[in-house]
């Protein structure tokens, strides 16, 4: 079974790359940041990605929104995420992705025996879902929120359109046509409940949501 293996901590990955190693996994390419973790899934096309969620440079949220946008782009790739942390905006899409097949989200605090984990791995790359508890009570305790039902494509447009820029400046650094941002901002507008109004009025409420939810 070829692995893309992406987690920043050098010891922390020599560590799960010798492990991988051990129980048969090959491990055909490692990464230390989302941008080097996207080029290596594309090159080596392997079966499965083990990734954690909080990369360089922001460690934020990189390693996961790089999973989700693969997992888009290469429908056969299975994908576990590995971390600490449970991100709320893109772990629901990631499970939820290819219909949660081939699919897992570990905590890594909560690995206790080494043949559970490695059986967990064979079982996500099969198809199958593997989730830990601990992130299904987090995520089910999420408080309601209207951003997390944008897609992050949307949640881009959104975050520019907060930073002051027009929808041609929008596409311009997103790389699509304003036709395409105009319809982002509708859907936008409809996933948060905002009514057929005054566009500005909108835009506004908009933001102020989007600010919210980053406070």
């Amino acid at each position: 079974m070829r692995v893309v293996l992406a987690e920043d901590g050098v010891l922390l990955r020599a560590g799960l790359a010798g492990l991988l190693d051990r129980f048969g996994f090959e491990v055909v390419a490692e990464a230390g940041d989302a941008a080097a973790l996207r080029l290596a899934v594309t090159e080596h096309g392997p079966d499965l990605l083990l990734t954690d969620i909080r990369m360089p440079p922001t460690f934020r949220d990189e390693g996961l929104r790089a999973a989700v946008e693969l997992r888009r782009d290469h429908p056969g790739l299975a994908v576990v995420a590995l971390s600490q942390y449970v991100q709320y905006d893109y772990a629901s899409e990631l499970l939820g992705s290819r219909d949660g097949r081939g699919v897992g989200y570990l905590l890594k605090d909560r690995v206790a025996d080494i043949e559970e984990f490695v059986a967990a791995l064979r079982q996500v790359a099969k198809g199958g879902m593997v989730v830990d508890p601990q992130v299904v009570r987090q995520l089910l305790r999420r408080p309601s929120d209207p951003v997390h039902r944008l897609s992050p494509r949307e949640r881009e447009v959104l975050a520019l359109i907060a930073e002051g820029h027009s929808n041609s400046s929008v596409a311009e650094r997103l790389v699509v046509s304003e036709a395409a941002v105009g319809k982002h901002i509708g859907n936008i507008f409809a996933k948060l409940d905002l009514p057929p109004a005054d566009d500005v009025h909108r835009r506004v409420l908009a933001v102020l949501a989007y600010l919210r939810h980053n406070e």
